[in-house]
């Protein structure tokens, strides 16, 4: 019995045992009842999907800094590095709240988006840097305006306001880099490929590793959700106050 209720317990933190791609009736299902408002899965797979982005988008900003050969390319890169981080320490502080369990590895697609432009160099850097991060903004910037509009969590709303005003930076400075090819990303964006849920979804942090931690650059000008303004809490909104845990519900 203790065995079958830890596994529903880690299935309703950690979409990668769902799916984090798969289209499903239940994902305005409430899954756990908080002071900040009802959860959904839809919710928490935002979240993680936030989370998962920062993952791989944060370090090929990192690369972009190095291997960048136009001012426009580098510009873009430093808003990666610089918008991630913000995002990265906002749901890194409203998980443990939510009882939602992040992953420290972005999703086996993900990486190979790592893998192709750490392969790159030159204008061809330039030019798939510009084209897939447009894309894999453009895909998830329908994701935002879905949860925001349709949330009842006041952390997750928070965090979708950050992260619409993040991703529309982003795509903005990727396309003043003059390099996007419109008709491939808008293609690529709408009609994505066929791929498995365990290409599409992170996975599930190791157990007993220290979680990761996207640094905010020197000169950081994007700020994180202030925690404390939403939560009344006062040790820095990274965890919640007695009787604040949510209560995970299934059925």
């Amino acid at each position: 019995m203790g065995g079958a209720m830890a596994m529903t317990l880690v299935a309703l933190a950690y979409p990668g045992m769902l799916g984090l791609s798969k289209v499903s009736t239940a994902q305005d299902r409430v899954i756990a009842n908080t002071q900040w408002g009802p959860l959904t899965e839809q919710d928490r797979d935002f979240v993680v999907k936030v989370r998962a982005a920062g993952l791989w988008e944060y370090p090929v900003g990192q690369i972009g800094l190095q291997k960048g050969t136009t001012p426009a390319v580098i510009t873009a890169s430093k808003h990666l590095v610089d918008g991630h981080a913000a995002l990265d320490t906002t749901c890194r502080k409203i998980a443990p709240l939510l009882n939602i369990t992040l992953p420290d590895l972005p999703s086996p697609q993900q990486q190979g988006f790592v893998s192709q432009l750490k392969a790159d160099s030159g204008k061809k850097f330039d030019s798939d840097f510009a084209n897939i991060l447009r894309m894999t903004h453009g895909s998830i910037f329908n994701t935002i305006s879905k949860i925001r509009s349709t949330t009842k969590n006041s952390l997750v709303r928070a965090l979708a306001d950050q992260a619409n005003d993040t991703v529309l930076d982003h795509m903005t400075v990727m396309e003043k880099t003059g390099l996007v090819d419109f008709d491939q990303t808008i293609f690529q964006q709408t009609t994505p490929p066929k791929l498995p849920d365990s290409d599409l979804t992170p996975p599930p942090p190791a157990a007993g590793q220290p979680e990761v931690v996207l640094t905010p650059p020197p000169n950081a000008t994007s700020t994180p959700v202030d925690i404390n303004g939403l939560t009344g809490n006062s040790n820095g909104g990274t965890g919640a106050s007695p009787g604040a845990s949510p209560s995970p519900t299934v059925g």
